[in-house]
């Protein structure tokens, strides 16, 4: 971009100017460092200096080509008069990363704002889309609130196994419980194992990334269109030096993540995460981020969208289809064209355009992947919250995911006290279990898992896989992963582990789920409850040292976003003095 249409700002009033600009000893010492890296004084002095917040790792296969991307970013930032610098930051690859990478969504947002905080950076582009990459991002971006642009890593290209489509984690689960029932043989299960996921980039089906990415978009935290670019098409560096080019002309105009984040963007991330029958772990993570920006959002409101956004985006695991045909019949902004009567279209975006503006032109090419909204997926609620005195403050099921038949249920409570309780007698022959019984699951919350693992999709008990049953109510305080299925319910809140309802559970208990009803009720007498209240008693802390300490002393619940509450709340915190 020329002098001549850059917006003007002073480059005094650079924020990197603190540290460069002044004609004194300190500067001098920032100056001559800069330089000893082999940059020029004429490439830094005046310029707006650009973070590349980059989550690339070698243990982080949705995040591969990051680097890559990486450089793209830059190109766009020179290009458009500014001085990008590199900043890698805590990279968190699902999957490989235990006890799981929700333990550690927190400690990537303070890295993200403490970087921005203590570096000379006026502004940043946030590299990444593996699940919890997104919202820790976002949620230190808005907490440091420069200006900032998110980089979606994009989903992986489709996967086909025997002339069907495979989507990573939705068909993993699937074949797993066709394996132990005896449907396919070991040597099916390893072949399927080098085909299921063929490029870099995020899980190709509906998972929590690309609902993660795609309420990111909606909300106008990345460029039209960019969250569904498969990784390895040739659009998607091109996006990243678009975007590495902008976010310098968002440094000159000011335009910070409190413009954009606003009460009414959260609204369209809402109405979009229903229509795409998005991965409930968005409850979580956007009641996180909303905290941040400092909005309060409750699950009524997601309840309240659930009730009137159909799903329409016809994605694996809700629909049947994976993020690359989602992307080639429109992509987002397709998608959200369909809701265009839904939205609020005034809402600021990165690129500087109202989101109204950025859909007018959207198309759909395929409407068997992006459905009208008088033909949805399913035309239930996408998300549900339940209520009632095993859940009071809330817990939440993936209806659109769940079997129809298991929507109004009472069974016996078959209970599990922990997930290793849970791996040492699922398959148990002996295990007291049947079709109708009720799985539950204990001590996998924030503080339980530690971190609120992805555990709430419990495993169908083997002996009952060679019956041909496929779905069963589960319950815990554990969340189950977007690419998963089934009547599952999550998040409940309070936690077992610090005393909730469901620590109360107890083998042969009746537990009642209906759905339409927003209920979940353990038919147990109150007095009888109040004893086992009584009797029950705290485990002991699990942790003396590091990390582990600030997550078991100052996490919230899954309702409160699961943020750490001197994160979630306060003042801002003061520059850093130049010394």
């Amino acid at each position: 971009m020329s002098d001549a249409n850059r917006p003007h700002r002073p480059r005094a009033e650079l924020r990197s100017a603190r540290w460069y600009l002044a004609d004194d000893m300190r500067a001098f010492a920032h100056r001559q460092r800069t330089q000893q890296m082999g940059f020029r004084r004429e490439d830094f002095m005046g310029r707006p200096v650009v973070a590349v917040v980059n989550t690339w790792s070698e243990l982080s296969p949705c995040h591969f080509h990051l680097r890559d991307r990486a450089e793209a970013v830059k190109r766009g930032v020179w290009q458009a008069g500014g001085f990008p610098v590199e900043l890698p930051a805590l990279s968190l690859g699902e999957v490989l990363v235990k006890p799981t990478t929700m333990m550690y969504r927190n400690m990537l947002a303070m890295e993200v704002e403490e970087l921005l905080r203590s570096l000379p950076v006026d502004g940043a582009v946030l590299l990444g889309g593996c699940d919890k990459t997104t919202p820790g991002l976002i949620m230190g971006a808005l907490s440091m609130d420069l200006p900032a642009i998110f980089v979606p890593a994009g989903p992986m290209s489709n996967a086909h196994w025997r002339g069907q489509k495979v989507g990573a984690g939705t068909h993993t689960r699937k074949y797993w419980d066709e394996l132990r029932a005896g449907k396919i043989t070991k040597e099916d299960w390893v072949e399927l194992e080098s085909r299921i996921t063929r490029t870099a980039g995020t899980c190709n089906t509906m998972g929590t990334a690309s609902t993660m990415t795609a309420i990111a978009e909606a909300m106008g935290l990345t460029l039209p269109g960019a969250s569904s670019i498969p990784a390895s098409d040739a659009g998607h560096p091109r996006m990243a030096q678009e975007a590495g080019e902008r976010i310098v002309g968002m440094i000159f105009e000011d335009l910070k993540p409190s413009a954009i984040v606003t009460r009414d963007a959260l609204e369209n991330g809402l109405a979009t995460l229903m229509a795409l029958g998005g991965s409930t772990n968005a409850v979580v993570h956007l009641v996180a981020m909303a905290g941040r920006a400092g909005l309060k959002l409750d699950l009524d409101a997601f309840d309240a969208h659930g009730r009137r956004t159909p799903v329409l985006a016809n994605v694996f695991p809700a629909g049947g289809n994976l993020m690359e045909d989602f992307h080639f019949a429109g992509g987002l902004p397709a998608l959200l064209g369909r809701l265009k009567d839904r939205l609020r279209l005034d809402c600021r975006t990165v690129n500087g355009r109202t989101l109204g503006a950025n859909i007018a032109g959207a198309k759909v090419w395929d409407d068997e992947v992006i459905r009208p909204l008088d033909r949805p997926v399913s035309a239930g609620a996408p998300i549900a919250v339940l209520r009632g005195n095993l859940a009071p403050d809330g817990a939440v099921i993936k209806a659109s995911a769940a079997d129809p038949k298991l929507a109004r249920h009472r069974g016996k409570a078959v209970v599990f006290r922990n997930h290793a309780d849970m791996s040492a007698r699922i398959d148990d022959p002996a295990l007291d279990v049947d079709a109708g019984s009720v799985l539950v699951l204990q001590d996998a919350g924030p503080v339980g898992g530690p971190g609120m693992p992805e555990w709430g999709a419990l495993p169908i008990p083997k002996k009952l896989l060679a019956q041909g049953v496929r779905d069963m109510v589960r319950v815990s305080d554990g969340r189950m992963s977007g690419t998963h299925y089934g009547t599952c319910v999550l998040h409940v809140a309070p936690e077992s582990r610090i005393g909730g309802p469901l620590a109360l559970v107890r083998d042969g208990d009746t537990i009642e789920l209906d759905v339409a009803a927003r209920r979940l009720h353990l038919d147990v007498p109150d007095g009888e409850l109040a004893r086992r209240r009584a009797e029950w008693k705290a485990p002991p802390r699990r942790f003396a040292r590091s990390y582990g300490v600030l997550l078991e002393r100052h996490i919230g619940q899954a309702n409160e976003g699961a943020d750490f509450d001197f994160l979630a709340h306060g003042p801002s915190v003061p520059e850093p003095e130049i010394y």
